[in-house]
Protein backbone atom coordinates (compact mmCIF):
# COMPACT_ATOMS: atom_id res chain seq x y z
CA UNK A 1 0.00 0.00 0.00
CA UNK A 2 2.55 2.15 -0.95
CA UNK A 3 1.50 5.84 -1.68
CA UNK A 4 3.09 9.56 -1.53
CA UNK A 5 4.31 9.80 1.67
CA UNK A 6 6.36 6.50 1.52
CA UNK A 7 8.10 8.13 -2.16
CA UNK A 8 8.83 11.04 0.04
CA UNK A 9 11.08 8.94 3.10
CA UNK A 10 12.28 6.71 0.08
CA UNK A 11 13.43 9.56 -1.86
CA UNK A 12 15.25 11.13 1.69
CA UNK A 13 17.20 7.50 2.40
CA UNK A 14 18.28 7.53 -1.03
CA UNK A 15 20.46 10.81 -0.58
CA UNK A 16 17.53 13.06 -2.25
CA UNK A 17 16.06 16.28 -0.26
CA UNK A 18 12.47 15.50 -1.07
CA UNK A 19 10.29 17.29 0.86
CA UNK A 20 6.44 17.46 1.52
CA UNK A 21 3.88 20.65 2.18
CA UNK A 22 1.25 20.16 4.85
CA UNK A 23 -1.35 22.21 4.48
CA UNK A 24 -3.24 22.95 7.55
CA UNK A 25 -6.62 24.67 7.12
CA UNK A 26 -9.93 24.21 6.31
CA UNK A 27 -10.78 27.92 4.94
CA UNK A 28 -12.21 26.71 1.63
CA UNK A 29 -9.98 29.16 -0.48
CA UNK A 30 -6.74 27.79 1.33
CA UNK A 31 -7.77 24.20 0.31
CA UNK A 32 -8.71 25.16 -3.29
CA UNK A 33 -5.42 27.27 -3.58
CA UNK A 34 -3.60 23.72 -2.18
CA UNK A 35 -5.83 21.66 -4.98
CA UNK A 36 -4.96 23.88 -7.94
CA UNK A 37 -1.04 23.70 -7.06
CA UNK A 38 -1.18 20.14 -6.66
CA UNK A 39 -3.17 20.49 -10.39
CA UNK A 40 -0.57 22.39 -11.50
CA UNK A 41 2.67 20.64 -10.35
CA UNK A 42 1.35 17.00 -10.75
CA UNK A 43 2.23 16.13 -7.51
CA UNK A 44 -0.12 14.95 -4.69
CA UNK A 45 -1.51 17.45 -1.76
CA UNK A 46 -1.50 16.80 1.96
CA UNK A 47 -3.76 18.26 3.48
CA UNK A 48 -4.20 18.14 7.45
CA UNK A 49 -6.99 18.78 9.63
CA UNK A 50 -6.25 19.75 12.82
CA UNK A 51 -7.68 18.57 16.01
CA UNK A 52 -9.28 21.76 17.27
CA UNK A 53 -10.61 22.67 13.71
CA UNK A 54 -12.21 19.17 13.12
CA UNK A 55 -13.35 16.52 15.73
CA UNK A 56 -15.96 14.59 16.09
CA UNK A 57 -18.01 17.46 17.90
CA UNK A 58 -17.30 19.48 14.52
CA UNK A 59 -14.17 22.04 16.17
CA UNK A 60 -14.35 25.62 15.58
CA UNK A 61 -15.29 25.16 11.96
CA UNK A 62 -18.65 22.81 12.02
CA UNK A 63 -16.89 19.91 10.64
CA UNK A 64 -16.39 16.43 11.31
CA UNK A 65 -13.58 14.30 9.89
CA UNK A 66 -16.24 13.08 7.16
CA UNK A 67 -17.67 16.44 6.23
CA UNK A 68 -13.71 17.77 5.87
CA UNK A 69 -13.14 15.02 4.06
CA UNK A 70 -16.25 15.52 2.13
CA UNK A 71 -15.05 19.26 1.47
CA UNK A 72 -11.46 18.36 0.09
CA UNK A 73 -12.69 15.58 -2.46
CA UNK A 74 -15.54 18.00 -3.75
CA UNK A 75 -12.48 20.66 -4.37
CA UNK A 76 -10.38 17.82 -5.92
CA UNK A 77 -12.93 16.35 -7.94
CA UNK A 78 -14.18 20.18 -9.48
CA UNK A 79 -10.61 20.79 -10.18
CA UNK A 80 -9.67 17.81 -11.71
CA UNK A 81 -7.39 16.65 -9.01
CA UNK A 82 -7.16 12.66 -8.80
CA UNK A 83 -8.38 11.36 -5.79
CA UNK A 84 -5.36 9.03 -5.17
CA UNK A 85 -3.21 12.13 -5.14
CA UNK A 86 -5.14 13.84 -2.50
CA UNK A 87 -3.44 12.60 1.39
CA UNK A 88 -5.52 13.32 4.55
CA UNK A 89 -4.12 14.15 7.49
CA UNK A 90 -4.89 14.46 11.33
CA UNK A 91 -2.85 16.84 13.12
CA UNK A 92 -2.16 17.31 17.10
CA UNK A 93 -4.62 14.09 17.48
CA UNK A 94 -4.44 13.45 21.14
CA UNK A 95 -5.93 14.90 24.63
CA UNK A 96 -5.00 18.35 23.62
CA UNK A 97 -8.89 19.64 23.36
CA UNK A 98 -10.15 18.20 26.36
CA UNK A 99 -7.01 18.67 28.56
CA UNK A 100 -8.44 20.69 31.20
CA UNK A 101 -9.72 17.25 32.04
CA UNK A 102 -8.73 14.18 34.28
CA UNK A 103 -6.62 12.14 32.06
CA UNK A 104 -9.50 8.81 31.88
CA UNK A 105 -12.10 11.56 29.89
CA UNK A 106 -9.68 13.13 28.19
CA UNK A 107 -8.13 10.14 26.56
CA UNK A 108 -11.59 8.42 25.86
CA UNK A 109 -12.65 11.74 23.90
CA UNK A 110 -9.39 11.38 21.98
CA UNK A 111 -10.13 7.28 21.90
CA UNK A 112 -12.91 8.20 19.63
CA UNK A 113 -11.29 11.22 17.60
CA UNK A 114 -8.49 9.28 15.99
CA UNK A 115 -11.74 6.84 15.11
CA UNK A 116 -13.58 9.56 14.17
CA UNK A 117 -10.71 10.43 11.68
CA UNK A 118 -9.56 7.10 10.73
CA UNK A 119 -13.40 6.04 9.97
CA UNK A 120 -13.07 8.67 7.49
CA UNK A 121 -10.43 7.57 5.65
CA UNK A 122 -7.49 9.85 7.20
CA UNK A 123 -3.87 8.02 6.66
CA UNK A 124 -1.70 10.15 8.14
CA UNK A 125 -2.24 10.66 11.79
CA UNK A 126 0.20 12.53 14.06
CA UNK A 127 -0.10 11.13 17.77
CA UNK A 128 0.38 14.39 20.26
CA UNK A 129 -0.17 13.08 23.74
CA UNK A 130 2.20 15.64 24.45
CA UNK A 131 -0.10 18.03 26.71
CA UNK A 132 -0.67 17.48 30.24
CA UNK A 133 -3.97 16.75 31.42
CA UNK A 134 -6.08 18.08 34.34
CA UNK A 135 -3.55 17.89 37.86
CA UNK A 136 -1.02 16.92 35.62
CA UNK A 137 2.79 18.46 35.10
CA UNK A 138 3.02 20.50 32.54
CA UNK A 139 6.20 18.69 31.38
CA UNK A 140 5.19 15.09 31.07
CA UNK A 141 7.76 12.03 30.72
CA UNK A 142 8.28 10.13 27.61
CA UNK A 143 6.81 7.46 28.99
CA UNK A 144 3.74 8.71 29.56
CA UNK A 145 3.03 10.09 26.05
CA UNK A 146 4.31 6.97 24.41
CA UNK A 147 1.90 5.01 26.65
CA UNK A 148 -0.84 7.05 25.52
CA UNK A 149 0.09 7.52 21.68
CA UNK A 150 0.28 3.42 21.86
CA UNK A 151 -3.27 3.89 23.10
CA UNK A 152 -4.71 5.66 20.44
CA UNK A 153 -2.66 3.22 18.06
CA UNK A 154 -4.65 0.63 18.81
CA UNK A 155 -7.46 2.29 18.59
CA UNK A 156 -6.71 3.70 15.20
CA UNK A 157 -6.11 0.04 14.00
CA UNK A 158 -9.11 -1.39 15.16
CA UNK A 159 -11.05 0.84 12.91
CA UNK A 160 -9.27 0.95 10.38
CA UNK A 161 -9.66 -3.00 10.17
CA UNK A 162 -8.04 -4.59 6.66
CA UNK A 163 -7.21 -1.27 5.62
CA UNK A 164 -4.65 -0.51 8.99
CA UNK A 165 -1.20 -0.99 6.16
CA UNK A 166 -2.55 2.36 4.83
CA UNK A 167 -2.08 4.23 7.78
CA UNK A 168 1.26 6.17 8.85
CA UNK A 169 2.19 7.23 12.06
CA UNK A 170 4.25 10.73 12.94
CA UNK A 171 4.92 10.66 16.93
CA UNK A 172 6.87 12.92 19.11
CA UNK A 173 6.90 14.51 22.52
CA UNK A 174 8.63 17.91 21.98
CA UNK A 175 5.32 19.30 19.55
CA UNK A 176 5.05 23.27 19.07
CA UNK A 177 1.83 24.36 20.21
CA UNK A 178 -0.61 24.19 17.62
CA UNK A 179 -1.21 27.74 15.83
CA UNK A 180 2.39 29.60 16.95
CA UNK A 181 3.35 31.05 20.23
CA UNK A 182 1.35 32.76 22.26
CA UNK A 183 4.24 35.08 24.04
CA UNK A 184 6.98 36.90 22.67
CA UNK A 185 9.91 34.74 21.29
CA UNK A 186 13.83 35.24 23.00
CA UNK A 187 14.94 32.07 21.11
CA UNK A 188 13.85 28.81 20.53
CA UNK A 189 16.74 26.16 20.91
CA UNK A 190 16.23 23.08 18.83
CA UNK A 191 15.70 19.16 20.54
CA UNK A 192 19.02 18.03 22.12
CA UNK A 193 19.49 15.04 20.20
CA UNK A 194 19.84 12.62 22.88
CA UNK A 195 16.16 14.00 24.13
CA UNK A 196 15.11 13.01 20.54
CA UNK A 197 17.03 9.83 20.57
CA UNK A 198 15.11 8.92 23.65
CA UNK A 199 11.52 9.85 22.92
CA UNK A 200 12.44 7.54 19.47
CA UNK A 201 13.30 4.45 21.78
CA UNK A 202 10.65 5.11 24.45
CA UNK A 203 8.00 4.97 21.77
CA UNK A 204 9.86 2.13 19.91
CA UNK A 205 9.94 -0.15 23.21
CA UNK A 206 5.76 0.73 23.83
CA UNK A 207 4.74 -0.23 20.61
CA UNK A 208 6.72 -3.73 20.97
CA UNK A 209 5.61 -3.62 24.80
CA UNK A 210 1.83 -3.65 23.00
CA UNK A 211 2.39 -6.17 20.88
CA UNK A 212 2.39 -3.47 17.52
CA UNK A 213 5.21 -4.13 16.24
CA UNK A 214 3.34 -3.96 12.46
CA UNK A 215 2.45 -0.34 13.04
CA UNK A 216 5.77 0.67 14.60
CA UNK A 217 6.88 -0.30 10.55
CA UNK A 218 4.25 2.57 9.56
CA UNK A 219 5.79 5.29 11.70
CA UNK A 220 7.19 7.59 9.30
CA UNK A 221 8.01 10.58 10.94
CA UNK A 222 9.14 12.16 14.12
CA UNK A 223 8.08 15.58 15.48
CA UNK A 224 11.06 17.60 17.40
CA UNK A 225 11.77 20.93 16.73
CA UNK A 226 14.33 22.43 15.14
CA UNK A 227 14.43 25.74 15.88
CA UNK A 228 11.42 27.49 13.96
CA UNK A 229 8.64 29.27 15.20
CA UNK A 230 6.34 32.46 15.15
CA UNK A 231 4.52 34.28 18.02
CA UNK A 232 2.08 37.56 16.99
CA UNK A 233 4.63 39.69 16.12
CA UNK A 234 8.59 37.03 16.03
CA UNK A 235 9.96 34.96 13.85
CA UNK A 236 12.56 32.71 15.17
CA UNK A 237 14.16 31.10 11.72
CA UNK A 238 15.99 28.16 10.93
CA UNK A 239 19.97 28.19 11.83
CA UNK A 240 21.22 25.09 10.46
CA UNK A 241 24.69 24.83 12.44
CA UNK A 242 22.17 24.59 15.34
CA UNK A 243 20.82 20.87 13.91
CA UNK A 244 23.99 19.04 13.40
CA UNK A 245 23.32 16.51 15.90
CA UNK A 246 19.80 16.28 15.83
CA UNK A 247 19.63 15.56 12.66
CA UNK A 248 21.51 12.54 12.18
CA UNK A 249 19.35 10.81 15.16
CA UNK A 250 16.98 9.29 12.30
CA UNK A 251 20.08 7.81 10.19
CA UNK A 252 19.49 4.43 11.06
CA UNK A 253 15.82 4.46 10.66
CA UNK A 254 14.86 3.50 7.14
CA UNK A 255 11.59 4.25 6.92
CA UNK A 256 11.40 7.23 9.49
CA UNK A 257 11.99 11.49 8.50
CA UNK A 258 11.31 14.14 10.46
CA UNK A 259 8.18 16.61 10.50
CA UNK A 260 8.65 20.50 10.86
CA UNK A 261 5.44 22.39 12.55
CA UNK A 262 5.54 25.98 13.10
CA UNK A 263 7.64 26.37 9.35
CA UNK A 264 4.70 29.51 8.71
CA UNK A 265 7.07 32.57 7.71
CA UNK A 266 10.50 30.98 6.96
CA UNK A 267 12.56 32.45 4.13
CA UNK A 268 12.57 30.42 1.26
CA UNK A 269 16.21 29.09 1.62
CA UNK A 270 15.58 28.13 5.38
CA UNK A 271 12.67 26.21 4.06
CA UNK A 272 15.20 24.34 1.25
CA UNK A 273 17.65 24.11 3.96
CA UNK A 274 14.67 22.26 6.25
CA UNK A 275 14.08 19.50 3.57
CA UNK A 276 18.04 19.10 2.56
CA UNK A 277 18.47 18.31 6.44
CA UNK A 278 16.26 15.76 7.11
CA UNK A 279 12.67 18.06 7.94
CA UNK A 280 10.86 16.55 4.83
CA UNK A 281 7.31 17.32 6.21
CA UNK A 282 7.04 21.10 6.65
CA UNK A 283 3.77 21.87 7.97
CA UNK A 284 1.95 25.40 7.34
CA UNK A 285 -1.31 26.89 8.45
CA UNK A 286 -1.65 30.18 9.52
CA UNK A 287 0.83 32.06 6.63
CA UNK A 288 -1.33 30.51 4.13
CA UNK A 289 -4.41 32.46 5.72
CA UNK A 290 -2.03 35.50 6.72
CA UNK A 291 -2.15 36.00 2.43
CA UNK A 292 -5.68 35.64 2.35
CA UNK A 293 -6.32 37.86 4.91
CA UNK A 294 -3.81 40.69 2.90
CA UNK A 295 -5.04 39.46 -0.20
CA UNK A 296 -9.12 39.99 0.97
CA UNK A 297 -7.85 43.81 2.87
CA UNK A 298 -5.78 44.62 -0.05
CA UNK A 299 -9.25 43.97 -2.55
CA UNK A 300 -11.55 46.21 0.79
CA UNK A 301 -9.08 49.08 -0.35
CA UNK A 302 -9.46 48.57 -4.13
CA UNK A 303 -13.29 49.18 -3.17
CA UNK A 304 -12.76 51.91 -1.47
CA UNK A 305 -11.29 54.04 -4.14
CA UNK A 306 -13.95 52.32 -6.80
CA UNK A 307 -17.01 51.73 -4.73
CA UNK A 308 -20.26 54.48 -3.80
CA UNK A 309 -22.11 54.18 -0.75
CA UNK A 310 -22.25 49.91 -0.96
CA UNK A 311 -19.11 49.24 -0.09
CA UNK A 312 -18.27 45.99 1.91
CA UNK A 313 -16.03 47.55 4.36
CA UNK A 314 -14.58 44.08 5.42
CA UNK A 315 -11.56 45.51 7.16
CA UNK A 316 -13.61 47.84 9.84
CA UNK A 317 -16.19 44.74 10.08
CA UNK A 318 -13.13 42.42 11.06
CA UNK A 319 -11.73 44.64 13.18
CA UNK A 320 -15.32 45.10 14.51
CA UNK A 321 -16.40 41.82 15.00
CA UNK A 322 -12.66 40.56 16.96
CA UNK A 323 -13.21 43.45 19.44
CA UNK A 324 -16.74 42.64 20.23
CA UNK A 325 -15.76 38.19 20.48
CA UNK A 326 -12.18 38.29 21.73
CA UNK A 327 -11.77 34.72 22.59
CA UNK A 328 -9.98 34.03 19.56
CA UNK A 329 -7.46 36.59 20.03
CA UNK A 330 -7.02 38.29 23.22
CA UNK A 331 -4.34 36.07 24.45
CA UNK A 332 -2.16 36.63 22.01
CA UNK A 333 -2.55 40.41 22.56
CA UNK A 334 0.17 42.20 25.06
CA UNK A 335 -0.08 45.43 23.94
CA UNK A 336 -1.70 48.35 26.36
CA UNK A 337 -2.63 50.63 23.30
CA UNK A 338 -5.55 50.24 21.23
CA UNK A 339 -2.95 51.12 17.94
CA UNK A 340 -1.13 48.15 19.43
CA UNK A 341 -3.89 45.70 19.85
CA UNK A 342 -5.71 46.63 16.61
CA UNK A 343 -2.14 45.85 15.02
CA UNK A 344 -2.17 42.53 16.68
CA UNK A 345 -5.56 41.71 16.00
CA UNK A 346 -5.50 42.55 12.55
CA UNK A 347 -1.94 41.69 11.32
CA UNK A 348 -0.23 39.35 13.62
CA UNK A 349 1.79 36.57 12.21
CA UNK A 350 -0.38 34.40 14.29
CA UNK A 351 -3.47 35.24 12.02
CA UNK A 352 -6.00 35.09 14.45
CA UNK A 353 -8.07 36.93 12.33
CA UNK A 354 -8.81 32.85 10.65
CA UNK A 355 -10.94 32.28 13.35
CA UNK A 356 -13.71 34.78 12.31
CA UNK A 357 -14.06 34.12 8.31
CA UNK A 358 -17.01 32.24 9.35
CA UNK A 359 -18.71 34.74 11.29
CA UNK A 360 -21.81 35.79 9.71
CA UNK A 361 -21.57 39.21 9.28
CA UNK A 362 -18.10 38.58 8.59
CA UNK A 363 -18.72 36.48 5.84
CA UNK A 364 -21.19 38.61 4.01
CA UNK A 365 -18.88 41.30 3.87
CA UNK A 366 -16.37 38.78 1.95
CA UNK A 367 -19.45 38.27 0.00
CA UNK A 368 -20.08 41.76 -0.77
CA UNK A 369 -16.85 42.60 -1.62
CA UNK A 370 -16.49 39.79 -4.32
CA UNK A 371 -19.69 41.11 -5.38
CA UNK A 372 -18.67 44.38 -6.11
CA UNK A 373 -15.53 44.30 -7.49
CA UNK A 374 -16.83 41.07 -9.67
CA UNK A 375 -18.37 43.48 -12.07
CA UNK A 376 -15.53 43.76 -14.12
CA UNK A 377 -11.98 43.52 -14.09
CA UNK A 378 -10.43 45.22 -10.91
CA UNK A 379 -8.38 48.04 -12.10
CA UNK A 380 -4.61 47.65 -13.27
CA UNK A 381 -3.46 50.80 -11.39
CA UNK A 382 -5.21 50.15 -8.38
CA UNK A 383 -3.63 46.03 -8.58
CA UNK A 384 -0.48 47.14 -8.89
CA UNK A 385 -0.47 49.13 -5.69
CA UNK A 386 -2.02 46.64 -3.72
CA UNK A 387 -1.36 42.95 -5.30
CA UNK A 388 2.13 43.54 -7.59
CA UNK A 389 2.98 39.74 -7.58
CA UNK A 390 -1.04 39.41 -8.73
CA UNK A 391 -1.02 42.44 -10.91
CA UNK A 392 2.22 41.18 -13.00
CA UNK A 393 0.52 37.83 -13.40
CA UNK A 394 -2.31 39.76 -14.59
CA UNK A 395 -0.56 41.60 -17.50
CA UNK A 396 1.38 38.95 -18.44
CA UNK A 397 -2.45 37.35 -19.09
CA UNK A 398 -2.27 33.88 -16.77
CA UNK A 399 -4.39 35.85 -14.37
CA UNK A 400 -7.57 36.99 -14.54
CA UNK A 401 -8.29 40.01 -12.64
CA UNK A 402 -11.06 38.82 -10.78
CA UNK A 403 -11.36 38.91 -6.64
CA UNK A 404 -11.60 35.02 -6.05
CA UNK A 405 -8.80 34.56 -8.76
CA UNK A 406 -6.77 37.04 -6.98
CA UNK A 407 -7.10 36.04 -3.67
CA UNK A 408 -6.18 32.16 -4.52
CA UNK A 409 -3.25 33.27 -6.48
CA UNK A 410 -2.10 35.59 -3.49
CA UNK A 411 -2.33 32.65 -1.16
CA UNK A 412 -0.71 30.03 -4.08
CA UNK A 413 2.29 32.61 -3.51
CA UNK A 414 2.94 30.68 0.05
CA UNK A 415 2.71 27.61 -1.65
CA UNK A 416 4.98 28.52 -4.30
CA UNK A 417 7.74 28.88 -2.31
CA UNK A 418 6.90 25.83 -0.67
CA UNK A 419 6.61 23.59 -3.71
CA UNK A 420 10.23 24.60 -4.54
CA UNK A 421 11.76 23.82 -1.40
CA UNK A 422 10.15 20.84 -1.40
CA UNK A 423 11.36 19.63 -5.19
CA UNK A 424 13.50 16.36 -5.39
CA UNK A 425 17.11 17.36 -5.56
CA UNK A 426 20.58 16.47 -4.62
CA UNK A 427 21.17 16.62 -0.64
CA UNK A 428 24.41 18.85 -2.09
CA UNK A 429 21.82 21.68 -3.11
CA UNK A 430 22.41 24.51 -0.55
Amino acid sequence: MAGPLDELVRDQKAGLAHGVTSVCSAHPLVLEAAVLQAVETGTAVLIEATSNQVDQYGGYTGLDPAGFRDLVLALADRLGLPRERVVLGGDHLGPNRWRDRPEREAMAEADDLVRAYVAAGFTKIHLDCSFACAGESLSLPDAVVARRAVRLVRVAEEAAGAEAGRLRYVIGTEVPVPGGADHALDGVPPTPAPAAGKTLETHRAAFAAAGLGAAWERVMALVVQPGVEFGQRDIADYRGERTRELRHVLDEEPGMVFEAHSTDYQLPGSLARLVRDHWAVLKVGPALTFALREALFALAAIEEETVGTARSGLAEVVDRRMREEPGGWAAYSSGSYARALRLDRLYGYSDRVRYYWTDPEIAAAQRRLFENLGGAPVPLALLSAHLPAQYARVRSGVLAARPHDLVIDRVRDVLRTYAAACAPRPKEYA
